[in-house]
């Protein structure tokens, strides 16, 4: 590695697909590319994620670069000090060593987290929240949760459930279907605007009239023919459009006043739609925050999208290179190279 300028690798693990990148100590991203996760799942997915940051170390070696160290984050939890993972959307990673067996075949610096924390570490490094300490990432997308870090350490919690924000109770009503994913995510996550608009279009098959594709194209994407719906003031429409906007912002005025941040960043697929969602959940939350905290937060929609991942876990192993660990969990992730 003499003589050669440093990189980070970056990996971010989801349940279809993972993205890898090499990142600079300054935090630009200088290479960046994605495959499908393995469907086997177990151990042939921790040998994909072998094989792809190797081919991360050769691309460095290309481009004169070391990799001393590699980042990765998974869609679940992380036991720090055993290295297991729970990752429900991946088969086989329930208590599975993969902290370990990424050390053994990989012989470097490896950090595994969250992409919870991954989210916020990398916005609050590179991102829209950038050089801040307190901040929230809120995640709105198939699923719900937050990335937590209060006065510049990220929260892990007991069992790295902290952030479970899916789970947030904004309704007195029970339902059946809170048991496997919370009120908040089974009210207000892009999945249950995919379901709930679903169930309107069939209700209403008349709202297909203001898709802009045809018929069946537009059966198959109810979330688009209803945001168009809304838009044109069909009541429906808008009555299930304020019902997600309403969840959103009590979701966020929860936040905001448990933790008051400086900064809630907002991303996911949910919030590419500006004016159905992010501009009225920004508006809305106020009613319901605490007054001062609401006044101090700024609210912001992610300026790194689905990047923001690989920043977060190269901030995370450059960390570690350094000896301090990550954020929240000072030097128990340490690996000497």
């Amino acid at each position: 590695m003499a003589g050669r300028k440093l990189s980070i690798g970056a990996v971010d693990i989801g349940g279809t697909k993972i993205a890898t990148g090499l990142v600079n100590p300054s935090g630009r991203l200088i290479y960046r590319t994605q495959v499908e996760t393995s469907r086997a799942g177990g151990e042939e997915a921790a040998e994909q994620v072998v094989s792809l940051s190797l081919q991360l170390v050769a691309e460095a070696k290309k481009r004169q670069l070391s990799v001393p160290a590699i980042g990765l984050c998974i869609p679940g939890l992380v036991e720090p000090d055993s290295g297991l993972v729970w990752a429900p959307n991946i088969k086989g990673w329930k208590d599975f060593k993969l902290l370990p067996f990424l050390r053994k075949n990989l012989g470097r610096v490896i950090t595994v987290v969250s992409d919870r924390t991954a989210y916020v570490e990398g916005e609050a490094w590179q991102g829209a929240a950038r050089g801040k300490k307190n901040v929230i990432y809120l995640a709105v997308g198939t699923g719900i949760g937050a990335g937590l870090m209060v006065d510049g350490r990220v929260i892990h919690g007991q069992s790295d459930l902290a952030g479970a924000a899916g789970w947030l109770a904004l309704k007195p009503e029970f339902k059946s279907s809170y048991k496997k994913t919370g009120c908040f995510e089974a009210e207000a996550s892009g999945q249950a605007f995919y379901r709930k608009s679903k169930e309107l279009i069939r209700r209403r098959p008349e709202i297909l009239a203001f898709s802009r594709q045809t018929e069946p194209a537009a059966i198959k994407n109810p979330v688009e023919v209803v945001g168009q719906a809304a838009r044109a003031g069909q009541p429906e429409a808008v009555r299930l459009v304020e019902e997600i906007q309403a969840y959103l912002a009590m979701g966020v005025a929860n936040l905001v006043s448990l933790f008051n941040p400086e900064m809630i960043v907002l991303g996911g697929g949910l919030f590419k739609s500006a004016d159905l969602f992010f501009e009225p959940v920004r508006r809305k939350y106020k009613v319901w925050a605490q007054p001062l905290a609401a006044k101090e937060v700024e609210i912001v929609v992610s300026s790194l999208g689905q990047e923001a991942a690989l920043f977060g876990c190269a901030r995370s192993a450059l960390s570690c290179l350094n000896n301090q660990g990550p954020a929240g969990r000072r030097g128990k992730r340490i690996e000497k190279v």
